[in-house]
């Protein structure tokens, strides 16, 4: 018999954030595409849907998209994949939103955005404690400028701040944060398409009861509330949280959290220009402030990766 060793299997890696990728600016572009559509939320809601039904809105938002995906992929999770499956839909869907439910009701919405925007913060604590990965001093830095832009952007003089609603936006951050980090971690073998689908379903069904207690059923749907709600399933749910998983497994979690920055600011700009509101000299600076920061952070992760 001879001893010598069998040649190593080629092992399969997941495209990385480094200047080296082609793919790495399409990445980020497609990635960010999931807050910005999320951003186009509240001018929806607030506009097209029937009033004061959060809970039912964030229901009929995901539960089709998670039963449409699910029943066209037919791909089932295998073993343990079920429990991760669930615990990150009640991490990424149910638990946020019923934080984003009850912050909503109880701060204003500047505030609100500013303290989820401590989601890559919270990523990068993960990361430390459990990996050991150090973030670049630039990192946290353009990070944290990033907060005091947003900030500036949102918060106003008047805001009240109530202590039971900076507590469910905080827990809404870190539900958040810990489950974007968990799917970079599990990497799932399914696609991306049927792993966005079972945690829409699985996350509509855990938020179904609570909103069922909560709230009542529209009497009445108008053609802008079927509108509303079609919009808000298919490119609010379906199409940004395929884009915001894609962006998951081919990106840092870190470099995708920074893009959610989008999200409320799209919701400004697109309050400046519909709703006709003006913005102030000290929040067009906070809108600069974020938006360079946004910046400053992908670049210094692609040198950190290329290190």
């Amino acid at each position: 018999m001879s001893n010598q060793k069998p040649p190593d299997l080629p092992k399969l890696k997941l495209p990385e954030l480094s200047q080296s990728s082609p793919n790495v600016f399409s990445n980020l572009l497609l990635t960010a595409l999931a807050p910005i559509l999320w951003g186009t939320t509240y001018i929806v809601t607030t506009q097209f849907l029937p009033p004061d039904r959060p809970l039912m809105a964030a229901v009929i938002r995901v539960l089709p998209a998670g039963l449409l995906l699910t029943v066209f992929f037919r791909q089932l999770p295998q073993g343990r994949q079920w429990w991760q499956m669930l615990l990150l839909a009640f991490l990424n869907i149910s638990c946020f939103q019923a934080m984003l439910f009850i912050s909503a009701y109880r701060l204003p919405g500047g505030i609100a955005a500013v303290v989820g925007s401590l989601i890559p913060l919270i990523i990068m604590i993960l990361m430390w404690a459990i990996d050991h990965i150090i973030p670049s001093r630039l990192t946290i830095i353009a990070t944290l400028t990033s907060i005091i832009g947003m900030a500036m952007l949102l918060v106003t003089p008047a805001a009240t701040w109530d202590l039971l609603g900076l507590m469910a936006a905080f827990m809404g951050a870190v539900s958040m944060g810990l489950g974007m980090y968990l799917s970079k971690r599990w990497q799932p073998t399914v696609s991306s398409m049927v792993f966005t689908g079972w945690q829409l379903l699985f996350g509509g069904l855990l938020l179904l009861p609570v909103a069922m207690w909560r709230e009542t059923l529209p009497s009445h749907l108008s053609s802008d509330n079927i509108l509303g709600y079609a919009y808000l399933a298919f490119f609010g749910s379906l199409i940004a949280y395929a884009l915001f998983f894609r962006g998951i497994a081919t990106l840092t979690p870190v470099a995708v959290s920074v893009l959610g920055i989008f999200s409320p600011i799209t919701a400004t700009i697109i309050g400046w220009l519909w709703l006709q509101q003006r913005l102030s000299p000290i929040q067009l600076i906070g809108l600069l402030l974020a938006l360079a920061s946004v910046v400053v952070v992908q670049i210094s992760l692609q040198r950190t990766a290329n290190k």
